[in-house]
């Protein structure tokens, strides 16, 4: 027995490495892939000279800490049609995530490290942030079938070492749904879009002269009477408590917050409306009076309202509102407005809407003008027109229209589109020119204002693709950004957008690979000759 364990040793063994050989030739064949196009760019990438293929059965090693993240890996499985049974371990299948808070030092809260080589594909973090960001990463270099669900097709992935971290920790998207009211589906929609490309701040403008759309219940009149306003040919409605603390948990595990925005003390007209005792006598605080109460506004002038500020029972309905909202909402931060307003106790408002924001547990965000008041080291400014001197040691988030205001048009003269503060648009080199040398910045944002927004299509058109310029100015180091080298991966994205169905614009900066119609998508596919 010996005799033929020493003969045959030497065939099993040969037999297994020609086994493993072959698997290993299988892995580094010749590469026909592309490289990914993964967008916002990685801080670190090296390309390899081969490609795994996802076997038909997979196994998924976690360590503890990342067994939440385990379910994001199956959902793509899933997508591609592939079976997979996960265990918790270390290095022990195909597909390894670990989560170890001591990288923290290297990657940050949200930084990852992703590796595809022979053996399958390696995830590491410091949190279940990071990992989430992994596996966004990852997705993008998946087929963009995946997104619409079922693909039944092999899956060859790059081999890939990639080291990554974001440039700031404030990267956000802003919808108006105040003017105009956007559906909890829709926001839904733009928060699963937004995870795509790693934004992690939802800013919602839930109030203004044209509609309240929050639902308080110490004044039920905001949203049974200001919930019904809208602009001009716009939508009604508004979000139930209930509402918002399921968007605001379907945000967080997508490693989205939501901050909600009650504007004050102008733009105010729906809460005028809604508890007419809340006006001066006379109603001197509507200058000029477009609309009185009971009388709702759907018009687009804004800067004509303010809540009166000389009386103290204003201060016990800003209290109400800001303590119920805080009650409710799960981040820390609540935005109070704070924008084209001229009052002599302007400031007196800001200082005390402030310290009420805190007394309640959160921090404030304010829009620019609020620094002309004495701010609280956690008050946050949201700069708009550079206009206003800020103070040095006051955190800023950059929304400069000139660069950041999606509601202007995607090109000059786009119908339904504003040019007021750069009279030929906002083009998507426009937006991704941006730079800053301002330590005092700590990420950008990108609104949508929605008097002219009045459709979920429209909203898509002025979001996308400028959305995904703002997402690499948020992750990306300055110093790494190129425009031409942003269009040719964004180009490769329009079929992910497809199957995504964003109506997103066919901006002219982009040799779009897409089977759509030019400008805004019809339901019409091209034929393939026509092509």
């Amino acid at each position: 027995m010996r005799q033929n364990n020493a003969f045959y040793s030497p065939i099993i063994l040969m037999l297994f490495c020609f086994g493993l050989n072959s698997f290993g030739m299988q892995q580094k064949e010749k590469n026909d892939l592309p490289e990914p196009a993964i967008i916002p760019l990685p801080l670190s990438v090296e390309w390899g000279p081969a490609k795994y293929s996802i076997p038909s059965e997979n196994k998924i090693c976690y360590n503890a800490e990342a067994e939440a993240s385990v379910k994001w890996v199956e959902k793509l499985l899933n997508g591609v049609n592939k079976d997979f049974e996960a265990s918790e371990g270390k290095d022990c299948a195909n597909w390894n995530l670990y989560i170890d808070p001591s990288l923290e030092k290297e990657l940050g809260k949200e930084g990852y490290k992703l590796k595809v080589h022979e053996g399958g594909i390696s995830m590491e973090s410091a949190t279940g942030t990071g990992m989430f960001y992994a596996i966004q990463t990852l997705r993008q270099m998946f087929p963009a079938g995946i997104e619409s669900g079922m693909l039944n097709s092999e899956v060859n992935l790059r081999f890939a070492d990639i080291t990554d971290r974001p440039e700031y920790y404030w990267r956000g998207s802003m919808l108006d749904i105040a003017r105009s009211f956007l559906s909890k589906e829709y926001i839904k929609k733009h928060i699963d879009r937004m995870a795509l490309y790693k934004l992690n701040r939802l800013h919602l403008h839930l109030t203004d002269d044209q509609g309240w759309r929050i639902e308080i219940k110490q004044y039920p009149k905001l949203t049974e009477i200001g919930g019904k306003g809208a602009v001009k040919n716009g939508r009604s409605g508004f979000l139930s408590r209930e509402d918002y603390l399921a968007l605001q948990e379907y945000a967080a595990q997508r490693n989205i917050i939501i901050i909600p925005e009650i504007d004050m003390p102008g733009h105010i007209y729906a809460a005028l409306a809604s508890y007419p005792e809340l006006n001066c006598d006379e109603n001197k605080n509507i200058d000029p009076k477009r609309a009185v109460p009971p009388a709702l506004y759907n018009g687009y002038n804004v800067g004509w309202t303010k809540l009166c500020l000389e009386n103290e029972e204003t201060y016990d309905f800003v209290d109400a509102i800001i303590k119920e909202l805080a009650e409710i909402t799960t981040g820390p931060w609540l935005h109070i407005g704070g924008d084209e307003i001229q009052d002599p106790f302007y400031e007196e408002f800001i200082k005390k809407a402030d310290s009420i924001v805190r007394k309640y547990g959160k921090a404030a965000i304010g829009w620019e003008e609020s620094a002309k008041a004495e701010l609280s080291e956690s008050f946050i400014v949201q700069r708009w027109n550079g206009e206003t001197p800020i103070a040095a040691d006051q955190a800023i988030i950059d929304s400069y229209c000139k660069f950041f205001y999606l509601d202007h048009g995607n090109v000059p003269n786009q119908e339904n589109t504003y040019k007021w503060c750069r009279k030929e648009g906002l083009n998507l080199e426009t937006v991704y020119s941006y730079r800053t040398e301002d330590s005092r910045v700590i990420g950008v944002e990108a609104p949508v204002w929605s008097e002219l927004v009045i459709s979920d299509d429209r909203a898509d058109d002025r979001l996308w693709p400028r959305s995904i310029a703002g997402a690499e100015i948020g992750w990306t180091k300055q110093e790494k950004r190129d425009f031409q080298d942003f269009t040719n991966r964004l180009a490769r994205h329009s079929a992910r957008l497809e199957e995504l169905n964003v109506n997103f614009y066919k901006s002219p900066e982009v040799k779009w690979e897409t089977r759509r119609e030019k400008g805004v998508f019809s339901d019409k596919l091209i034929n393939e000759e026509d092509e």
